[in-house]
């Protein structure tokens, strides 16, 4: 039977960054289990992508993944453009006023795994089990047993669940979960933009919900003119919107922005799903933590899931490094405990964030002189004005807020 110190389970961006930064803080000998390996790249962009923050890059710049990601295809934005279609309010993010070379970058999250995984596999210390999912788990007094149905059993002193929305690890334990419907479904597809994408993020709040342009790597047949969508809209909408023809989705999309990308044509399928806050009641029991998406997941209109999940993994690495070298068991209780307050309370946090800005935003009129569009439109230009209120947003956006992990700090 192998005998491991840590177990995961879910092999995707955060749990890999977990084993990683696991194995650079510490001796620990680590298990990743999850049943979908890598797959090479398409030539076209993958629907699903991240923006990755300052704190993020970082981590994987500490890991020694982040060029491999960046030499695949990656893309910067030096600004945001945000604005309110329903009324005259209207943000502008730069990096020129900050000690920072870009506000972030857009990465596929395929590139994003697919540099963490071949990262790890050329650790001897970490060992990956992709041929079954485990069937069953046993907690006993200092280890835990994971079966799979043919292949032999395995033994770790800690379990941590990094795999998803609807954690398997999570259901085993029983535990809770605060649970909020958004009513939204996330559209996600490829779009090209005639007047190219800029190097900016571009967000409108429409009165049915925000649309998200992501700008995308350059392509060598679209030049910089690819973006990402994220449509987020009532579940009839988001239906609506994918029984268009092409021509008249792209009719649709163009308005939508008020062309300030210039014509916006649809190059890809399109995808949808419904989007739902959650929030574990425990991101630590017995002998497993939560991290991840298996612990929260929020609203994407900030583009903060991700990065949120990647500190969960640093800092929990950093716990079991404190612990192990202060002699102590990588199980220690109050240890574990301070760590999942520490992280649910972030989460917390910016679950709370995202709830206020969508129901700011979630007037479903199109007039502009109602007096909650005035006022939004007021708050918004007051805080473009402002510039110590914007610096402020910007860094938070850059993931420089509150306690942060080692890892995840500009080594200067």
């Amino acid at each position: 039977m192998q005998k491991f110190d840590l177990l995961i389970i879910g092999g995707g961006m955060v749990g890999l960054t977990l084993a990683l930064a696991t194995r650079k803080l510490t001796d620990l000998s680590v298990a990743i289990v999850d049943s979908q390996p890598i797959q090479p790249l398409d030539s076209e962009p993958e629907l699903r992508v991240s923006a990755i923050n300052a704190a993020s890059q970082n981590i994987f710049q500490q890991l020694d993944v982040w060029q491999d990601m960046l030499d695949s295809r990656g893309q910067t934005y030096h600004q945001m453009h945000v604005w309110d279609k329903a009324g005259y309010g209207k943000l502008n993010f730069t990096d020129e006023r900050l000690d920072a070379e870009q506000l972030g970058f857009i990465l596929e999250n395929k590139v994003v795994r697919n540099a963490l995984w071949q990262k790890a596999e050329q650790d001897a210390g970490i060992a990956f089990f992709t041929e079954e999912k485990i069937t069953n788990l046993a907690f006993g007094d200092t280890e835990v047993f994971a079966a799979f149905s043919q292949q032999p059993p395995i033994t770790a002193k800690l379990v941590v669940g990094a795999d998803g929305a609807n954690s398997w690890l999570r259901q085993q334990l029983d535990v809770g979960m605060a649970f909020r419907d958004y009513n939204h479904h996330a559209m996600v597809a490829t779009v090209k933009c005639s007047q190219g994408h800029q190097d900016t993020a571009w967000q409108v709040f429409l009165p049915t919900g925000p649309l998200a342009f992501l700008p995308l790597y350059q392509h060598p047949e679209h030049s910089q003119q690819l973006c990402s969508i994220v449509w987020s809209s009532a579940p009839e909408d988001i239906a609506r919107l994918k029984r268009l023809s092409c021509e008249q989705f792209n009719r649709e999309i163009t308005a939508a922005c008020d062309g300030k990308l210039g014509t916006v044509e649809l190059i890809s399928e399109l995808q949808s799903y419904p989007l739902t806050m959650r929030l574990a009641h425990d991101f630590y029991y017995k002998k497993a933590v939560l991290i991840g998406d298996a612990a929260h997941t929020i609203h994407p209109l900030a583009g903060q899931g991700v990065n949120l999940g990647l500190i969960d993994a640093v800092a929990l690495a950093e716990t079991l490094a404190e612990l192990t070298s202060s002699g102590r068991a990588i199980t220690d209780e109050a240890a574990l405990k301070a760590y999942a307050r520490w992280r649910k309370s972030d989460a917390s946090e910016m679950i709370a964030a995202m709830e206020a800005i969508k129901q700011v935003f979630a007037s479903r009129t199109d007039a502009i002189d109602t007096p909650l569009q005035v006022l939004r439109g007021i708050g918004m230009s007051l805080i473009d004005a402002a510039t110590p209120v914007k610096d402020g947003l910007i860094k938070q956006a850059l993931g420089y807020k509150g306690k942060m992990p080692s890892l995840a700090k500009a080594q200067r």
